[in-house]
């Protein structure tokens, strides 16, 4: 017995002198990055585990529903490729039901949307699909159609915006990916472009509606003297298609905002009817919402005019995760319910999640792309979700869709540059994530949510602890 106290004396002496110490966890070392960027006033909820194990080295509030923000997007993306496949495609048709008599088309052309994120958006690449309508049907000889124009958006239901919305982003807020309606016929991320450029000191703002004029816009901005300093302000009343422009830019001034259409399905309609005149056709028809008709078409009994389908849902997806696209998130998230409710939608997320073997407790839902304050997610449900699309059948496309550190056009283009990390960025007032996938440097690879809440510290300083996060898991032995 003395023995064995003298071999334990001589080993704590020698550990004592040769500065050896028990190796510091992977949760004290987050927390260390923390206290040195002086961020411990947020609320962190943190989760980080072995993806090839699902073994979990850090759990701190990981059950704690946080507000997510964009990292939201990671339930929608993946559940939308488990439902619906990497492969689906959205299909928006245009049906005719009359007659033809010469050049005129007689009766009901039915624009009938499905859903789709992509149709006509500026976010894609290629032509403008009722642009190319409008010319096919040219050159087939049409020169007039006389009866009704119908927009069918009965996919998704009649609730355009989510709970939890602010409503900043629908009246005030400009070019941040906000205030859009939501809708089974969308075109053109249902909002028009404004393009300004000053014109001479005091005189009227130069404006132009792309891709036409669908606003009615009251101008009241002017031109200043000034060389710098814009002071442009917005006017306008909630799911109004009227926009007042108060205030002044400088006199070389050239910009661009983006702004929400209140009524999409209007919007779609009204701008077949401007290609088609563009085109040569006169259309003499009544524009018609599917839900002003007495009984919604039978499509059975209707012929298939044109076609028009998405690219597949692997490539939206990426578009989704890489640049954090809140509409096409949005309206994928309404395309997993059968009746296009955000009610809907959840609960095939939480059936999802929990197929997945994931315990959706603490969770709330209220949106597809993270916007609405409403949201709940828990650290762990992120982190074990991630865990379960590496072994997914669909893990190709969802690891593909989020963005690697550095990467151009990207969330992360100014971010984690030096890393083998692929991840979401969010952030909303008073809230900054980051979830995804990284390799240590010893080949280990570790899925992490990290969510901070309810700070009143500059937010750059909780990006950089995010950041300063990453490097010290990419170090994990």
């Amino acid at each position: 017995m003395r023995a064995a106290h003298l071999l334990y004396a001589v080993l704590f002496g020698f550990l004592s002198t040769t500065g050896l110490h028990a190796p510091v966890s992977l949760e004290a070392r987050l927390e260390r990055v923390r206290s040195t960027l002086a961020t411990e006033q947020a609320f962190w909820g943190l989760y980080v585990a072995d993806v090839e194990n699902g073994h979990v080295l850090v759990a701190q509030h990981a059950r704690q529903g946080l507000l997510p923000a964009s990292t939201h997007k990671l339930l929608t993306t993946a559940a939308a490729l488990d439902l619906l496949g990497p492969d689906y495609r959205y299909r928006t048709v245009l049906y005719f039901n009359g007659r033809v008599e010469g050049t005129t088309l007689r009766g009901d052309l039915i624009l009938r949307g499905s859903g789709d994120p992509t149709f006509g958006s500026p976010a894609w690449p290629g032509p403008d699909p009722l642009q190319r309508w409008a010319f096919q049907l040219a050159r087939m000889g049409v020169r007039r159609i006389e009866g009704r124009l119908i927009g069918d958006d009965n996919r998704f239901d009649e609730r355009p915006y989510a709970d939890g919305w602010d409503i900043d982003y629908v009246t005030s807020q400009l070019n941040l990916g906000l205030g859009f309606a939501v809708s089974g016929l969308s075109y053109h991320d249902n909002v028009v472009h404004l393009r300004m450029r000053a014109t001479r000191p005091g005189a009227p703002l130069a404006v132009a509606q792309e891709p036409f004029n669908y606003l009615t816009i009251e101008n009241r901005a002017y031109t200043a003297a000034r060389r710098y300093g814009e002071a442009l302000q917005l006017e306008r009343a909630f799911a109004s298609e009227q926009v007042r422009l108060r205030g002044s830019v400088p006199y070389r001034y050239r910009g661009t905002i983006e702004l929400p259409v209140a009524n999409p399905t209007r919007y779609a309609l009204e701008a077949f009817r401007y290609y088609l005149e563009q085109a040569g056709i006169t259309v003499a028809a009544t524009l018609v919402d599917i839900d002003d008709l007495p009984q919604p078409p039978r499509y059975h009994q209707r012929h298939a005019l044109l076609v028009h389908f998405s690219p597949p849902l692997a490539e939206i997806v990426r578009v989704i995760n890489h640049r954090s696209h809140n509409f096409y998130a949005e309206q994928v998230f309404r395309t997993l319910s059968p009746d296009g409710s955000s009610e809907g939608a959840a609960r095939r997320i939480r059936a999802f999640l929990q197929r997945q073997g994931i315990n959706p407790r603490g969770l709330t839902i209220r949106d597809g792309s993270g916007l609405s304050r409403k949201n709940l997610v828990p650290p762990a449900v992120l982190g074990q979700l991630l865990v379960a699309m590496q072994h997914h059948p669909a893990h190709q496309a969802f690891v593909a869709s989020l963005p690697q550190g550095g990467a151009r056009n990207s969330t992360l283009e100014d971010r984690l540059q030096d890393l083998p990390v692929r991840a979401k960025t969010g952030s909303l007032l008073h809230v900054r994530t980051l979830s995804g996938y990284l390799t240590t440097r010893h080949g280990r690879q570790l899925a992490f949510a990290f969510m901070a809440n309810n700070y009143t510290i500059p937010a750059a300083r909780i990006v950089r602890t995010l950041d300063q996060m990453v490097h010290t898991l990419y170090a994990t032995p």
